[in-house]
């Protein structure tokens, strides 16, 4: 039963792996079709809320405390911050760079959380870690030459970049500031809670920035949607939930550096996204230097 326990673990979190990996892919095909960033964040959300507050409701049930007002603010800056922000800028970033560079950006959040930890919390960095943080700035560096060489790509890969590394800093300060809500609420609580709080700030931003005849779109743009809502939303996480309980956090986070990987093979496949020397090689060193990062046991003060 427990070798049973491990395998099942094992495939839910390449399967997570996997359906995180397509949330690029289905932006930048809904892009084709000409959908706004707060549109198409709009559907992602709307379509995605009902599951949440289902969630919600379940682990509710399950671990009835009542919430401090405390724990509801934190709640929602967590929200605001970590899936609403961060998700506007990676969906604005994604409209001017390849899935495959936004996704090697985003996977060095890692190195962010490190660095936030000494700015904010006084942990020091330890030497160990220099050498892995660089190989994957190193990594992003040629990521970011290989699609700047392209010939359709502009100027605007630098601002796309940007985008989407503000992205990442705000999901690793999501993660520093969700610590101690995780370890007394629960991670399914916390994800949850804070989902929902972002699904109702896009669907604001929406109201207050398109009319609402925006919401009339092919029927791909809404296909996709709901792709991204269910596949690579919805189902990612409660996927990583299940992998992190029958196999542990450690072996889950080594089976998720599979998706830059997963990410610029479908890129290649589904949307016709060069693959370069450079880039693959850049990716190589971005995963090397987050996964020496995660083996790194944390410093003490």
């Amino acid at each position: 039963m427990r070798s049973l326990n491990q395998a099942s673990g094992f495939a839910y979190a390449v399967l997570g792996a996997v359906c995180f990996s397509f949330k690029a892919i289905f932006v930048k095909l809904a892009y084709r079709y000409g959908v706004d960033a707060e549109t198409l964040l709009a559907l992602r959300m709307g379509y995605a809320l009902p599951f949440f507050i289902v969630m919600a409701i379940s682990v509710s049930r399950s671990d009835p405390r009542r919430l401090s007002a405390r724990d509801i603010s934190m709640l929602l800056v967590l929200g605001i911050i970590g899936y609403y922000l961060s998700s506007y800028l990676d969906f604005l970033g994604l409209r001017y760079i390849t899935a495959a560079l936004e996704r090697l950006i985003l996977f060095i959040y890692p190195t962010l959380v490190v660095l936030l930890s000494a700015a904010f919390l006084g942990k020091p960095v330890r030497p160990a870690m220099y050498p892995p943080m660089l190989l994957c700035y190193v990594g992003i560096a040629l990521a970011v030459s290989h699609d700047l060489n392209l010939a359709h790509a502009g100027s605007n890969v630098a601002l796309g970049s940007m985008l989407v590394f503000g992205s990442t800093l705000l999901y690793a300060l999501y993660l520093l500031l969700s610590g101690e809500e995780v370890h007394r609420l629960g991670a399914t609580r916390v994800a949850s809670f804070a989902t929902i709080v972002a699904c109702v700030c896009s669907l604001a931003q929406f109201v207050a920035m398109r009319p609402a005849a925006s919401l009339i779109q092919p029927w791909q743009v809404h296909g996709l949607g709901l792709a991204m809502a269910v596949l690579s939303t919805v189902m990612p996480i409660w996927l990583v939930s299940v992998a992190m309980r029958r196999i542990g956090a450690g072996p889950t986070s080594m089976i998720g550096t599979l998706g830059p990987v997963l990410t610029i093979l479908f890129g290649w496949v589904f949307l016709g996204e060069s693959l370069g020397a450079i880039q693959i090689f850049g990716a190589i060193l971005v995963i090397g230097g987050v996964l020496l990062i995660s083996r790194q046991k944390p410093s003490g003060r």
